[in-house]
């Protein structure tokens, strides 16, 4: 954070939090080191560069961070115990950050994509038996793209977006909204 301070004379305005991996392993098929690899990785990570970046999103009299979890934090999937487990932390870890931080002028917010055309989905599909997008209950009817979520990370950390803090919004072509899940994903 040194470095960080010392590039942009001791403020920081905008931090994303994006570290994550994925397991898509039941929970009777999880070990400790499973939960404790995962936890360190997609929460503890996210947490402690928020604390320690803190000083300076403070300085910058206007900071702002974007977690990104996932709508396995929202609602259920299989074989992803471990791995929601830490999206859901992480969406409540956004909304307890925006509400003690907002006195420091640091506004807070997460972003929950649904199924994105990424390799962690990939891994997702592969373990599930990859039931193809109309299992997903996309109401939608397809896998969003990368830069289908970008654009709201940037959007969170304008000026324009200051009143908005302690969110999670979806971005998940609808699926949160429609509990269309299909049960041949469990």
């Amino acid at each position: 954070m040194d470095t960080v301070s010392s590039l942009f004379q001791g403020k920081l305005h905008i931090l994303i939090n994006n570290a994550a991996k994925g397991l898509f392993k039941g929970a009777l098929n999880s070990t400790e080191e499973d939960y404790s690899i995962i936890t360190a990785t997609n929460l503890e990570s996210g947490f402690h560069l928020s604390q320690i970046a803190h000083p300076l999103l403070k300085a910058s009299g206007a900071g702002s961070i974007v977690f990104i979890s996932s709508i396995t934090g929202i609602v259920a999937f299989p074989a992803s115990t471990i791995y929601s487990a830490t999206k859901a932390a992480i969406n409540q870890l956004t909304r307890n950050l925006a509400l003690e931080w907002a006195k420091d002028k640091i506004r807070v917010n997460c972003i929950a994509p649904g199924p994105i055309k990424t390799v962690m989905l990939q891994s997702f599909l592969g373990a599930t038996g990859d039931p193809g997008i109309e299992s997903l209950g996309c109401p939608m009817e397809r896998i969003g793209e990368a830069e289908e979520v970008s654009p709201l990370a940037a959007f969170l950390c304008m000026p324009v977006a200051s009143y908005i803090t302690g969110q999670v919004i979806c971005t998940d072509g609808g699926i949160t909204m429609s509990s269309s899940l299909s049960p041949s994903l469990f």
